[in-house]
Parts: structure tokens; C-alpha cells; sequence
């Protein structure tokens, strides 16, 4: 459910009355209200004409020029004109009231675009997640940019989100990690497959008597260490957990054996050559999958069964979990886990992350965690700062492949997009303070939808108001579809326009002053608000 003071989702849901009005029954296909590519083409156009025209028997254009005038008379003032363009499509022309009067519903409503959520959900958002056998690398933090942006637009938008860390502690990947640890402290190098990194012989220096203690309890030691490290660096990176759920904590609870029997009772497991298998193809996998080995050891796949089988203990209503760029194998089996022990498919989301490289110079800088050829997020938020880091990560979806220009990220200058958005934000502050706070007060106390001595509104305020507008769809459309990179797009066009309107109005001591200083203060809360979802500051001064 949208809020009250959603003026776009209000002229929207006037469009669809006016088309009852001309004939009551259900279109095939709800309208849609979108922004023209070029202001000549109106301030919103819509395709209800051409959805309608079917049940009316009538030509798209003949429908259009019926819809405009019975919006004509459902709105009144607030529609200019309406004009007919193309096979029927229904071009607006919103009236100066209109654009006050949003202004004064938007400034009315905070926060204006959230908790739109319906139904509102519990959702578990599992992310980052990576071994905890080494620091967290630039992919790791793209990760957490992507999942923590995600969850603070499903909270924005009303849902009740736990985020939460699955650590790898248990497995062969462990082992190695007390191999390579105690081979540091005695000087040798670590076993082919271990860990070569710096950090391995730092934390040989760190544990005491490392080089002569058992690898199981360096791991430990190792893993204990590491966390802490990962901790700290999430945090400084303005990543919060609400848990971190331990694969160890599977294996010593006998939750895994439970989870299997479960499976086995539901028919779902079987065995052969000694093993243990899971019935997957039959939830589409593209072959079943081994739980436990004929040695007897349980794989990784039996306790990635035993974690879903208590996420759906828990009973949240979605769970959502971000996956590596190499695990699309992993989508199918554990959808089939989810499925084979009762979870609704609907109720799984398997998002795939795919890598991010550093470029420098024309040049991509390699990253291996094993062979210590790494970046660590430390070490890019070093050099190019959180807020940068958190933006450049975000710029696109998820599901595409990221080049992150670090001499591009270092610049500032208004082609670095984050410095361009934040910037923007900045002078809006600086103006506000121009103005004081009385004046500011003033404006806000003001009737935005009134009118200063006839003033007509320049057609950057009209533009910038629209953009405004936005926000609650923008928001919607990101949290729905798990794309925050949507808001680094609308952020830095919300920033074109503010500064074009900045440009062409005069704010402070300028016509239409109450109205001016209002659209700033609006335009200010919303590039803030579209920063924080993303993780990014909003300074007030640069």
C-alpha cells in the first residue's frame, strides 16, 4: 500500500477511474504513467487509451481524446490539457497548481516513500558470508554493499528484516586454514591448497605456541581471529548483522542428522555405492546430490540442508540469499532442499552476485585470497573512502559484471558521480543556511500549493518537483525487484536537476521565495534519504 501523499500514485489512480468511467470493466493490463523522453511530450503520458480501446470497440485515438476529457473533469484545475500523441497514447499536461500542491503533500509526508510494503513481510536477507579464512576482499564488499543497501530499502519500505552471516567454519577449507597457520609459525610454506597471504603469518604471530599446536585448534583460534577482523571491517563499511549463524553449530547440534531424517521420511533420500544421495532433479537439479559420502563424512550440501531447515524453523515469510558469481550450481539443489523439506518455492530467492574488478591506470588489479594476490575492502575503502566504495559497488545491478575506475573513484570533480550527488546535497545545506533558520521556518510553515503574487514556476521547479515525486516509485521498484543500483541512477539525476533549477532560481531573495526554499528543503531530505539507503553519507558541507 502506497501512503496517502503519493500525488503520482494519486494522478495514476484518477487516470484508471476516468477510464471506468468510459467503460466498467477490467483492463487487461493496469496503465501506465510514466515521464516523457522530452517535455514537449507532456509531464506524464499514459497507454490507458490503448488498453481500453479493445473492450470499447473503438480506435486508440478516438478512446484517448474520450479519457482526457473525463480526467478534464475529474481533476480540474489541476490538469492544464491533455493531447493526443501517436497510436493513443494520452500526454498530460499538469497545471502550476498541481506542482505546488505535490510539493506541499511531499513535504507533508515524512518520510515520504516509505512503508509502502503490502503485505509487509518478515524477511531473512543472508549475505557476504565468505570463509572466514582470510580478510574480506573488494568481491566480498561488493556483496555487502549489495545486501546491506537491499535490506535497508525492504526496512524503509516496511518489511521486518534480520540480516545474517553464515560462517563457514567446518571443512576441508578449515583444516587447511590450521595447516597453513602452523606452517607460517614454523617458517615453511603452506600446503599447495592452503592460505599464502600475509595475514596467515600475522596471525601465526598472534596465537600463542602456533607452531607446535594441533591444526584443529589453530583453526579455531584462526577463525575466532579472522571474525573479529571481518567484524571490524563490515562495520567500518556501515555493514550490521543481526546474527552469524555457525555451519559448526550444525554438525555439534546434530541439527544435520535431524534435517536428513526429515528427508528421509519425506522419501527424498536414497541410497547408493555406499552413500547417502538427495532426490534433486525432482525439484529440477540437473542430478542428485550426495549428503553423505560412503565414508561416512557429511558434505557441505547435507549441512546447507540442515541451515534451510532452520531458516524455515524460524518461519520467516522470504528468505533471500546472495550468491557468488560461482555458485549458480548451488541455486537448484538448494531450492530443492528448501522445497523437499516444506518450503514454499515462492518464499526462496537465490539473487547471484557477479565479480567486480579494480581497474588503475588501464590496467585490472588481480585478486586470489589463497595466494595473497588480494584487495581487501580495508584497503579500498583506504584509498578511495566508504562513501565511494558503497557507491561505485552499487552503481550496477547485481547480476552484471563491475569495472570499479579507481582513478575515477579517487577524483573530486563533478564527473565522480558520488562527489556529484553529495555535492549537490552540500549546496543545498549551504543555501538553507543562507536563508536561516526563521526564514527556512517560515517558508515551511507557508502554503506551498498557494501562489506568490501570481508567479508562474519556472520550468526547472517543475522539473525538479517531478523528479521528487519519484522517490516512492523509485524506492518500490529498488526494494521489489532487489535493485538498489536503481537509486545511484535516480540520486544523481535527482542532483542534475537541482542543480539545473539552482541555476535558472534565484532561492534566497529571489520571486517565490516560500515556494523556492520549500522545493531545496524537499530536495535536500530526498538526495539524504536516497543516500542513506545506499549507505552513503550526505555531508553538509565539502
Amino acid at each position: 500500500m502506497r501512503p496517502s501523499s503519493d500525488p503520482v500514485g494519486d494522478l495514476r489512480d484518477a487516470v484508471t477511474a476516468s477510464a471506468w468511467t468510459l467503460h466498467e470493466s477490467e483492463m487487461t493490463m493496469a496503465p501506465t504513467l510514466e515521464r516523457p523522453p522530452k517535455p514537449e511530450f507532456g509531464d506524464y503520458s499514459t497507454n490507458a487509451a490503448m488498453l481500453l480501446a479493445p473492450a470499447l470497440g473503438e480506435q486508440p485515438r478516438e478512446v484517448a481524446a474520450k479519457l482526457g476529457s473525463a480526467l478534464g473533469e475529474r481533476l480540474g484545475a489541476q490538469l492544464d490539457r491533455a493531447e493526443v500523441a501517436g497510436p493513443g497514447f494520452l500526454n498530460l499536461f499538469m497545471s502550476d497548481a498541481w506542482h505546488r500542491a505535490a510539493l506541499a503533500a511531499a513535504l507533508a509526508s515524512e518520510p515520504f516513500g516509505g512503508a509502502q510494503a503490502s503485505p509487509a513481510e518478515r524477511v531473512l536477507v543472508e549475505f557476504v558470508s565468505a570463509n572466514p579464512t582470510g580478510p574480506i576482499t573488494v568481491a566480498a564488499g561488493r556483496h555487502a554493499a549489495f545486501g546491506d543497501a537491499l535490506c535497508r530499502l525492504l526496512d524503509f519500505a516496511g518489511h521486518e528484516v534480520t540480516r545474517e552471516y553464515y560462517v563457514n567454519d567446518h571443512g576441508s577449507q578449515i583444516e587447511l586454514f590450521g595447516e597453513s597457520i602452523r606452517a607460517r609459525a614454523r617458517g615453511e610454506e603452506p600446503p599447495e591448497q592452503g592460505y599464502h597471504g600475509d595475514y596467515v603469518t600475522e596471525l601465526a604471530e598472534r596465537i600463542e605456541d602456533a607452531a607446535d599446536a594441533d591444526p584443529v585448534t589453530l583453526a579455531a583460534r584462526g577463525v575466532e581471529l579472522m571474525l573479529e577482523s571481518v567484524r571490524a571491517t563490515l562495520e567500518r563499511f556501515r555493514v550490521r548483522f543481526d546474527s552469524f549463524f555457525s555451519e559448526r553449530s550444525l554438525h555439534e547440534s546434530g541439527a544435520i542428522q535431524a534435517a536428513l531424517d526429515k528427508l528421509e521420511e519425506r522419501e527424498h533420500v536414497y541410497p547408493a555405492d555406499s552413500a547417502v544421495w538427495m532426490r534433486t532433479t525432482e525439484f529440477g537439479d540437473d542430478k542428485d546430490r550426495v549428503l553423505m559420502r560412503s565414508s561416512g563424512e557429511l558434505t557441505y550440501f547435507a549441512a546447507d540442508v540442515a541451515y534451510h531447515a532452520d531458516k524455515l524453523e524460524r518461519v520467516p515469510d522470504r528468505v533471500i540469499n546472495v550468491l557468488g558469481a560461482d555458485h549458480h550450481g548451488y541455486v537448484a539443489r538448494q531450492r530443492g532442499a528448501w522445497q523437499a523439506l516444506g518450503g514454499e518455492p515462492e518464499r526462496i530467492e537465490q539473487p547471484i552476485m557477479q565479480i567486480v574488478s579494480l581497474n588503475e591506470g588501464g590496467k585490472r588489479v588481480s585478486m586470489s585470497k589463497r595466494q595473497g594476490e588480494f584487495v581487501t575492502l580495508d584497503d579500498l575503502i583506504d584509498d578511495i573512502g566508504v562513501d565511494a566504495a558503497r557507491f561505485f559497488l552499487l552503481q550496477r545491478s547485481h547480476d552484471t559484471t563491475l569495472d570499479l575506475d579507481l582513478d575515477l573513484a579517487r577524483r573530486q570533480s563533478q564527473d565522480n558521480p558520488v562527489y556529484y550527488v553529495q555535492y549537490a546535497h552540500a549546496r543545498i545545506a549551504s543555501i538553507l543556511r543562507k536563508a536561516g533558520d526563521q526564514r527556512m521556518s517560515s517558508a515551511l510553515a507557508a502554503d506551498p500549493a498557494a501562489s506568490a503574487d501570481g508567479a508562474d514556476l519556472h520550468p526547472s521547479a517543475r522539473t525538479l518537483v517531478r523528479l521528487l515525486l519519484e522517490l516512492p516509485e523509485e524506492i518500490a521498484d529498488a526494494a521489489e525487484r532487489r535493485a538498489p543500483h536503481r537509486l545511484t541512477t535516480y540520486a544523481h539525476e535527482l542532483a542534475q536537476g537541482f542543480s539545473a533549477f539552482y541555476r535558472d532560481c534565484q532561492v534566497v531573495g529571489g520571486e517565490d521565495e516560500d515556494f523556492r526554499i520549500a522545493l531545496s528543503v524537499q530536495a535536500q531530505r530526498t538526495l539524504a534519504r536516497s543516500l542513506d539507503l545506499l549507505g552513503v553519507s550526505a555531508p553538509a558541507s565539502m
